[in-house]
């Protein structure tokens, strides 16, 4: 357990004590609030600070400065040197400055191990991302999408929730109709049977089909040719559907994404749909008006009830939804995340609404949003792909600037904020460069082992960390100290900005250390403690990126 997590304990438990020695009165609805600590901006304010005793004043009902008196008398902890009032009832907390070093020995003997927090034994939780429609090639959005659920994903394993991860593979409906004809137009257009007049008017006409209909030429030639219309239709729907299937499982591969699992609409119709609508009807959740059928999401919070079976007898792309929410409830996930984008924002009340309909818990399903990825290039948007003049595909986007970089970048900021990607920041090698900045921090410290090594400067196997007492080098520790509840923050607010983030200050923290305090040249004892700071210096940075998908050069 962390200090500060021993020393919120302890005030929680000082707060309860008030209560059974009568000192306050907690009715019988009312409960304390949490405790926060937070680092003060100065040095003499303390090492941990908490405004407790305001925030509990309303239920105590009593002053703050009275609250955070007994508080403070009933703190008895042998790491605290000494508790202080600030303000209006602010209590300031002073370290034993031993502390530090305890800490950061036990991360030390840790190892590898730091970074991974304990088994939280939860429920599995589902976490589906991406799942575009496999009828073209991942664009930039898609790929912002891509990082932030591989990076949630491997942030709250590390945390320790059970998860898995899944792609709905969108291969049912009309999007595949329009596949198909359009494979099967640019198959015939590269065999000389058609033209380009000839070419569906609603067929996708991204240079990526036409890339499909030459892989299918190279591997079978023109056998499709001598078929009836119908087989070949019905080849280039299979054959189609497959390779863009395989390019889209390439490019998230490249982009180092994978799934635990990858769930095909196809297997849902037409039994799991229908099975799912004669529910509904069975419990009154669906009528019928005007020849289709409709859910009464109205009565589950929605602002409209919704068409689930158009009057033709097709369903609609909900019904497909509601047999896919359904399916992954029954399978036992504890809670179910989906990372949609921002467009999809009303979307969310008609499904909830069905699953409410069908006795689940809709609390469990929860939405992510995602937001818009601006490209620019020398200050200006960038709107169209280089090569086929649409939307720009994220593999162009990694032949630029890289998958570190390209990742990083698509991490740096709150998914439900407009990102604005900087391509020629993302390609300096610089410290302008945030992730280069970062990577070069660890590659840094690869170096000085290097080096070290050469001139049989060793680090002991049990370094004498109380020599480390320079500011920057304190200021490192206690950043690696947080590591731990960073990761548990990102992970209980599904942000993995906040390890781009801390993976920043933690290389800045660095750098000052590699300018302040040299360990070539000193004393062979402190030389060794420096060490072995950096080592675990360059554990944490490493597992940061890694959480992240980032790569950790140990050279640059």
């Amino acid at each position: 357990m962390q200090i500060k997590d021993i020393l919120s304990k302890s005030i929680l438990d000082a707060a309860k004590k008030t209560v059974e020695d009568g000192i306050f009165k907690l009715a019988e609805n009312d409960k304390l609030p949490d405790i926060l600590l937070e680092v003060p901006p100065k040095k003499e304010f303390g090492d941990f600070a908490t405004n407790f005793a305001m925030q509990s004043a309303k239920v105590f009902h009593a002053n703050p400065r009275k609250i955070a008196e007994e508080i403070k008398s009933r703190i008895q902890l042998e790491q605290i040197d000494k508790i202080e009032f600030a303000g209006a009832g602010f209590l300031n907390f002073y370290l034993k400055s031993t502390v530090i070093y305890d800490t950061f020995k036990k991360i030390f003997n840790a190892g590898e191990n730091y970074g991974q927090l304990p088994n939280k034994n939860n429920a599995t939780i589902q976490i589906e991302y991406v799942s575009a429609n496999p009828t073209g090639l991942l664009h930039v959005g898609h790929g912002r999408g891509a990082a932030a659920g591989s990076a949630i994903v491997n942030i709250m394993r590390a945390a320790g929730y059970n998860i898995q991860s899944e792609y709905y593979i969108n291969d049912a409906g009309n999007q595949m109709d329009k596949l198909t004809i359009s494979v099967n137009a640019r198959y015939l257009q590269l065999l000389g049977q058609q033209t380009e007049a000839d070419f569906p008017e609603d067929g996708y006409k991204g240079e990526d089909i036409i890339d499909t209909a030459k892989r299918i030429i190279d591997r079978d030639g023109d056998k499709y040719l001598h078929v009836s219309e119908e087989e070949r239709l019905n080849a280039m729907r299979e054959l189609g559907y497959q390779d863009k299937l395989a390019e889209l499982k390439k490019d998230l591969k490249n982009f180092r994404v994978e799934f635990d699992n990858w769930f095909s609409e196809r297997t849902l119709h037409p039994a799991a749909v229908n099975e799912s609508i004669e529910v509904l009807k069975k419990i009154g959740a669906i009528y019928e008006q005007d020849g289709a059928l409709w859910l009464k999401s109205t009565d589950y919070g929605d602002d409209k009830d919704r068409v689930v079976v158009r009057e033709n007898g097709e369903p609609t792309y909900l019904a497909a939804d509601i047999a896919y929410h359904k399916n992954k409830f029954e399978r036992g996930f504890g809670e179910l995340i989906n990372i949609w984008g921002a467009d999809h924002h009303g979307y969310v009340c008609r499904v909830k609404a069905a699953m409410s309909a069908l006795g689940f818990d809709a609390d469990k399903l929860k939405i992510l949003f995602l937001q818009m990825v601006a490209l620019y290039r020398s200050g200006e948007l960038v709107k169209m792909s280089k090569r086929s003049g649409n939307a720009i595909p994220l593999r162009e986007l990694m032949e630029e600037v890289g998958t570190d970089a390209a990742r990083f970048f698509f991490l740096m900021r709150s998914m439900e904020s407009q990102l604005d990607f900087d391509l020629d920041l993302a390609k300096k090698k610089s410290s302008d460069n945030p992730v280069y900045y970062v990577q070069y921090a660890h590659a840094r410290i690869c170096s000085i082992f290097r080096q070290t090594t050469e001139m049989n400067i060793v680090m002991e196997d049990n370094p004498n960390f109380n020599l480390l007492i320079h500011s920057s080098e304190i200021d490192l520790i206690n950043k690696i100290i947080d590591y731990e509840e960073e990761i548990e923050k990102a992970a209980q607010d599904y942000a993995p900005q906040k390890i781009t983030r801390y993976a920043q200050e933690i290389a800045a923290l660095f750098h000052a250390f590699y300018r302040d305090c040299r360990i070539i040249g000193v004393e062979s004892n402190l030389a060794s403690a420096r060490l072995g700071l950096i080592k675990v210096t360059a554990h944490v940075i490493k597992h940061a990126l890694n959480l992240l998908g980032v790569s950790a050069p140990e050279s640059m």
